[in-house]
């Protein structure tokens, strides 16, 4: 389903306004609902210095986007058995610096790690093998002690790249490609460029003039910002964070990645990070994707899962706003088109617990367990789904209850009351 023309027009003026004002050459988004593209724009015309216009097929570095999907990586060897997010990272690189990190630390980059390897600044200069990555790396380099905050650390992401590779026995490019490209559809997105592709830019201060900016193979740190991409690859990309495929990876551990595991102080509860993803506060919502900087590309990629909407952005200027344009398009989208209230439609039959329907009393407080999506939610002064494990056995999902086990507790066949968490529910007050 398409865009109102008043939606689009509004989306259009942001990608201008953050075109026009930012000076930057080229600019091209799209945003998506209910998992697909639906909208795109472009601003600017000069994708490449010749004039060539942007388009939802050209090409732009993406950058740090591309550590989500050695993320996706990581998380399928976990799953697979190959790995635990709790194993130190020297079991699986022996006698690297920083050995005693975890992979979750490095994931999350709360390891306390050193932001980036030691040598010449790395996205600007050719990239070095893996070997002389680590021998620059320093324990004494780090920035801070394990799990006192969220540390930003490209190396870490350097060295996660290095740690599936092993662990399955190919190249991270190839595992990236096989893995999660193919299963997705994501033809246009690669290692080097192809046309049409875009050239990266700085833009003078003062002159106004474009100054070429260098695009090298980031050798060892590729696993932390090499890749290109598309708006529509992009798209293809945002939706799998919206409806994951199993075949990549499993809704649970998508879940996982998008659960805030470090934080950075002075961002207070506006932003944090999960494992391998950006989480943006959007109240009462959240944004979870991740931003991507190389010298003359800017990206942004974002979804808010449970609204099943997202946004993605390129951009060919070293500064400007278009990574934090897509959680403003989103916002736009939000605003112009809200989405519907899921329609209405008689419950199914439950197959268990329709005798633990109605009223119930923790103490004297008031609580109801109800049918919703196909499913016992008790609501109250505790609050959570129910999934059936077993004959009178529930456990909770959200909140407070969360993989709490709730037992039904009879005499006979009447029900006496509910333990759950040691919580006694009754049907009366007190039970009295």
């Amino acid at each position: 389903m398409s865009l109102r023309s008043d939606t689009a027009a509004a989306l259009f003026a942001e990608v201008a306004a953050a075109q026009g004002e930012f000076k930057v050459p080229s600019v091209c988004a799209g945003v998506l609902r209910d998992g697909a593209l639906v909208w795109t724009g472009e601003r600017g015309r000069f994708a490449t210095a010749g004039g060539d216009l942007p388009g939802a097929d050209v090409q732009y570095r993406i950058g740090s986007i591309t550590k989500t999907l050695t993320a996706v990586l990581i998380m399928q060897c976990r799953d697979d058995g190959l790995l635990g997010l709790n194993d130190a990272v020297g079991k699986h690189l022996p006698g690297v610096a920083f050995g005693d990190l975890t992979v979750r630390q490095l994931l999350a980059h709360s390891g306390g790690m050193n932001a980036e390897p030691e040598g010449p600044w790395w996205e600007r200069n050719p990239g070095v093998s893996y070997d002389e990555l680590v021998a620059a790396m320093d324990d004494a380099h780090a920035a801070g002690p394990a799990d006192r905050r969220h540390h930003y650390s490209n190396l870490g992401y350097g060295l996660l790249g290095e740690i599936v590779s092993r662990v399955r026995g190919e190249s991270w490019l190839e595992l990236v490609r096989s893995r999660i490209l193919a299963p997705l559809g994501m033809t246009r997105t690669t290692y080097f460029p192809t046309a049409p592709k875009a050239d990266g830019f700085s833009v003078h201060p003062f002159s106004g003039q474009l100054v070429p900016e260098p695009a090298y193979d980031s050798g060892a740190m590729a696993p932390a910002g090499q890749l290109w991409s598309t708006i529509e690859d992009l798209a293809r990309y945002a939706a799998f964070w919206i409806d994951p495929v199993h075949d990549v990876l499993s809704r649970d551990s998508v879940e996982e990645m998008a659960a805030p595991v470090a934080s950075d102080p002075q961002e207070a509860l506006t932003a944090s990070y999960g494992l391998g993803l950006r989480l943006i506060a959007a109240d009462p919502h959240l944004l979870v994707g991740h931003t991507g900087s190389m010298p003359g590309f800017l990206a942004g990629l974002f979804v808010d899962r449970d609204r099943r909407v997202g946004a993605v952005t390129l951009g060919n200027a070293t500064y400007g706003r278009v990574a934090s344009l897509a959680p403003d398009l989103i916002r736009i989208l939000a605003k112009y088109e809200p989405p519907l209230t899921q329609e209405w439609v008689p419950e199914p039959s439950l197959a268990q617990g329709a005798d633990l329907l109605g009223h119930w009393y923790w103490g004297n407080t008031p609580m109801t367990i109800a049918v919703s999506g196909g499913i016992l939610q008790l609501s109250g002064g505790l609050s959570t789904p129910l999934a059936p494990l077993g004959p009178d056995l529930y456990q909770g999902r959200d909140g407070y209850l969360a993989g709490e086990r709730l037992r039904v507790i009879r005499d006979g066949a009447t029900i006496t009351h509910l333990n759950v968490a040691t919580f006694v529910l009754t049907r009366t007050p007190y039970g009295a």
